[in-house]
Order: C-alpha cells, then sequence, then structure tokens
C-alpha cells in the first residue's frame, strides 16, 4: 500500500522538494533504459506498477517490467544502442493518492547501421506516481508515442488538410548510359 505522500492534506501545487525528486525520478528511469542498466531501470518503479509501453502492451509488477525491456533492449539492439530519452515540460498535479506527471518527450537515436543521428520518436507521457519508504517511483507508466495524427492530444480544432495516402512515384523504365548514368 501507498504511504500518505501528503500528511498536510493535498497541496495544490507540487513542492519544490517533490518536484526535484520526481525529476531525478525521470532522469534515473532514462539513464537507466538507454544504457540497459536493468537494476537503475527497475529501481524507478513501484513493486506492483504497470508500464503501458505501445509497441508492447501493458505490463505489471518488476519481473514483467524486466522481461518488458530485456525484449526491448535485445530483440533489436540496433533500435536500442545509441539511444536518449528525453523529457520535458513536465506539468506534476499532486493526488490524494500520489501524483499525476505528464511530459513531452523525444527519443533521439544514434545508427549504429550508419553511423548518423536522428529523432526516432516524440510523443507524450501520463503517469501515475507513489511514494514508497520515502521516494518517488512509477505506480502507472504511460507512453503515447505519436504514429498517427489521431494520437497528438490536441485540444484545438483539426483543420488539417485532408490528403490522399502517399503512392510512390512510377520506377523511371528509361534506358540509361551505363557508364554515365545519364537517362536518354
Amino acid at each position: 500500500m501507498s504511504e500518505n505522500p501528503w500528511p498536510q492534506g493535498v497541496p495544490e501545487i507540487m513542492p519544490a522538494e517533490d518536484r526535484a525528486e520526481i525529476e531525478e525520478l525521470f532522469a534515473r528511469y532514462a539513464w537507466g533504459i538507454d544504457l540497459a542498466d536493468e537494476e537503475q531501470a527497475i529501481n524507478t518503479f513501484a513493486e506492483d506498477a504497470e508500464f503501458d509501453h505501445l509497441w508492447q502492451g501493458t505490463v505489471k509488477g518488476h519481473a514483467a517490467i524486466r522481461e518488458n525491456l530485456r525484449k526491448l533492449w535485445y530483440d533489436r539492439q540496433h533500435w536500442w544502442y545509441g539511444r536518449q530519452h528525453l523529457m520535458n515540460h513536465f506539468i506534476m498535479d499532486p493526488r490524494p493518492e500520489g501524483a499525476r506527471v505528464r511530459c513531452f518527450f523525444q527519443i533521439i537515436q544514434w545508427n549504429a547501421d550508419y553511423n548518423t543521428n536522428f529523432v526516432f520518436g516524440i510523443g507524450t507521457r501520463d503517469d501515475r506516481l507513489v511514494k514508497r519508504n520515502g521516494r518517488w517511483k512509477f505506480y502507472r507508466l504511460h507512453v503515447n508515442a505519436w504514429t498517427a495524427v489521431d494520437q497528438i492530444p490536441w485540444k484545438g480544432e483539426r483543420t488539417l488538410p485532408q490528403r490522399p495516402p502517399y503512392k510512390s512515384p512510377p520506377a523511371d523504365t528509361r534506358p540509361f548510359d551505363e557508364q554515365t548514368g545519364d537517362a536518354w
């Protein structure tokens, strides 16, 4: 069971000390998952935590989270080697049971195959945290990676142009000079 993080009642805004500890939790999580430091990553989660990840669905508890992370790291290691999760623009809302923390994220990737850097993904997070043994931990980690327009939590009216699906241009079938590479 969670300890009461607010013995004096739920504050209206996140106290500075808690805010700093929560930002440190996100940093430890990023260092853990991006460098395949299994123990550091697992230690950011409460024992009964849920990890809701776009590609793998929701898993619960340390053993399932550990297995999930191992699959992420080693089933497609070239996707993970050289990766950095950047989280920013935190909104921290104290709740009676802990805290709701929302943020934007970007995943920056060094590509081992091509020796280049690129942005792998962007999105939002909407996490629930609890305080256990005096430390903030993830209780429900929810990743909302933007892979389609309906995943962006846009609050305004959508006026994007309706575009037809992308079609590849037809192949160039013109003969060409093999020595110069010029098309005829």
